[in-house]
């Protein structure tokens, strides 16, 4: 079954973190993805862009609303996913548990809902 793993946590914090030395988790992500991938876990992920840059789309009446940025203020913004392959829930959280940011935000472990074509 696939699970999309959502990386939740407050933008501004982690940028002062990642711009403090020696404090970077890039170097455990590129392990935490490196393992995954080898485990044979991973279908895809990336990091997103901060959402300064988001455009949020509606459509009502037929007309297209777009507005900057995401639509709910949050304490906790969505920095990225992983998309994996796991047996069952248990498995994906415990593959959730290890992505580095659970430490300092959340991680939202949702099943994907595959259509079949």
């Amino acid at each position: 079954m696939q699970y999309l793993l959502m990386i939740y946590q407050n933008e501004v914090d982690y940028a002062k973190m990642e711009a403090e030395p020696g404090q970077t988790m890039s170097p455990e992500y590129q392990a935490f993805t490196q393992s995954i991938i080898s485990s044979g876990n991973y279908k895809g992920g990336d990091r997103l862009q901060p959402t300064t840059t988001a455009t949020t789309v509606r459509v009502r009446d037929g007309k297209i609303l777009t507005t900057d940025g995401p639509f709910a203020e949050t304490r906790e913004q969505l920095g990225g996913y992983y998309l994996i392959e796991a047996k069952n829930l248990d498995e994906a959280i415990g593959i959730a548990a290890r992505i580095p940011s659970a430490r300092v935000g959340s991680i939202e472990v949702r099943p994907i809902w595959q259509y079949n074509h």
